[in-house]
């Protein structure tokens, strides 16, 4: 089984996916699966972004053991058996990139992919199987955990559209 833990940058993919691989599950971290064999196909100098071939990516791929983890905001571009999207309120979010030192144009474009569902979106047009867990208030911990339970089948509350950050959204106008 392939799991996507996917998301906008900043919703807490890689300290989630740490968790997950101290209690002995495989996680595989795309981008440096994509440097390893080359498929960064460029620099957009602009948003500060390698450019991976992930079609490229997704063909070569080959499972590395029984269940496996797949870490990337691109994740759910592959062939999972189901992607879990983590998910920041956008207020939240936009501090925890500004905290990294992204540029403010960066810093909207997620934002403003987060509030839209950029990546739940593209995730439910082509995945069967997609769920999403809210991490703004929750611990790297508490999302490992909940992720482990979607895949052992625990998915109420989680389904595509029980994140909502409409009121947020509607606020900034």
């Amino acid at each position: 089984m392939l799991v996507a833990v996917t998301g906008t940058p900043g919703t807490g993919k890689s300290s989630a996916s740490q968790r997950i691989a101290r209690r002995g599950y495989v996680v595989v971290d795309l981008d440096d699966v994509a440097r390893a064999q080359g498929l960064i196909v460029g620099r957009d100098e602009a948003r500060g972004t390698d450019e991976v071939d992930v079609e490229a990516l997704r063909s070569g791929f080959r499972t590395p053991a029984k269940v496996a983890f797949l870490k990337a905001h691109y994740s759910h571009r592959m062939d999972v058996d189901l992607a879990v999207v983590l998910r920041c309120r956008p207020s939240i979010l936009r501090m925890r990139l500004e905290a990294r030192g992204w540029s403010s144009t960066k810093v909207r474009e997620n934002v403003e992919a987060e509030a839209i569902d950029v990546i739940l979106q593209e995730a439910v047009a082509r995945l069967p199987f997609v769920f999403e867990i809210d991490t703004t208030d929750a611990t790297p911990e508490e999302t490992a955990v909940s992720i482990l339970a979607i895949v052992q089948g625990k998915t109420q509350g989680h389904e595509p559209g029980s994140v909502d950050w409409t009121s947020e959204v509607l606020s900034w106008y």
